[in-house]
């Protein structure tokens, strides 16, 4: 074969959400203050679980390791797309869009396992109560968390040891607000049908099954709970809506992006930054208003707050 002259590419321009100045203005504030929402929501969510000792179980535990994947995945490109939103040049280096690529498909990959493990859990909660204690002891909630995160690193290392090798001489402008890996290849000098084959198949693949596995299991613990006539059934099902609901948001826009040959770039754009952006404020904001617990230990908390200042 051969040997073929690359000019290198050292950044890529990312064309972002709009080229209006005004909505780019205004995309500046909105998204600033979503941004500034997730985070608190989430750290929230996180030192309300590590503080108050009735939530010290496996499924707040489950919810805070959720809760820091959120933030991490609304972090990984919202910073750099805010920034760009009022930036005349909206460049982003070639090791920084690896970066973000890594990422993505890191915490994604982790977020997916986790809400596997988080159905696993409620699983046996519901379904096996007088083992749940047994089963889900404190060594095995940290070995799922530990294999959510394995899973996610394997996952994002499959796409990355081929994207790294790619050769890129130019166009180099991304239509996305982040470097969204399906963009990203497709600027490649070489042929990379085999390699979108292979997102699809790793990314796609692993949402689709991913979901159907949470489907069933979400389907098997509601026709329990269903037949159930205990005073515990109206909180587990509260419980059970707040996780499938984050499954919905979650694997929703990922299956659709990733399995469904027919969506167009803007279609593509608007899921983006639903799941990217949207969907880890949601998250907190479901969990926390549809959890008497957590809403009851928020309270505590403040109440200590305020008891440890007037003391003062």
């Amino acid at each position: 074969m051969e040997k073929q002259n690359y000019s290198t590419v050292s950044e890529f321009i990312l064309l972002g959400l709009t080229e209006i100045r005004e909505l780019q203005i205004l995309s500046f504030l909105f998204f600033s203050i979503i941004y500034i929402a997730t985070v608190l929501g989430n750290l929230t969510i996180i030192f309300v679980v590590k503080l108050d000792p009735q939530l010290h179980s496996p499924m707040y535990f489950l919810l805070a390791n959720l809760s820091f994947i959120d933030m991490s995945l609304a972090s990984f490109a919202t910073p750099k797309m805010i920034c760009n939103l009022v930036s005349e040049y909206k460049s982003i280096s070639y090791e920084g869009c690896m970066a973000q690529i890594f990422f993505l498909h890191l915490l994604g990959g982790s977020e997916m396992m986790l809400l596997v493990a988080m159905a696993i859990d409620r699983y046996i909660a519901i379904c096996k109560p007088l083992r749940y204690k047994t089963i889900m002891s404190n060594r095995v909630c940290t070995g799922l968390a530990l294999l959510s995160w394995t899973a996610g690193f394997t996952h994002t290392m499959s796409q990355m040891v081929f994207t790294v090798t790619l050769p890129f001489c130019g166009p180099n402008a991304v239509d996305s607000f982040f470097c969204d890996l399906p963009r990203v290849i497709k600027l490649a000098c070489t042929d990379t049908y085999i390699l979108e084959l292979l997102v699809i198949a790793f990314s796609g693949v692993l949402s689709l099954f991913c979901f159907i596995f949470l489907f069933i299991s979400y389907s098997i613990i509601l026709v329990t709970v269903y037949h159930r006539s205990s005073s515990g059934s109206s909180k587990a099902l509260s419980t059970l809506s707040a996780h499938i609901t984050v499954v919905v948001l979650f694997f929703g826009p990922c299956i659709f992006i990733y399995v469904w040959p027919f969506s167009s770039i803007s279609v593509d754009k608007i899921l983006s930054v639903f799941y990217t952006i949207f969907t880890p404020l949601l998250n907190p904001i479901i969990y926390t208003f549809r959890n008497k617990d957590m809403k009851k230990a928020i309270r505590k908390i403040r109440t200590k707050q305020v008891n440890s200042r007037s003391t003062f």
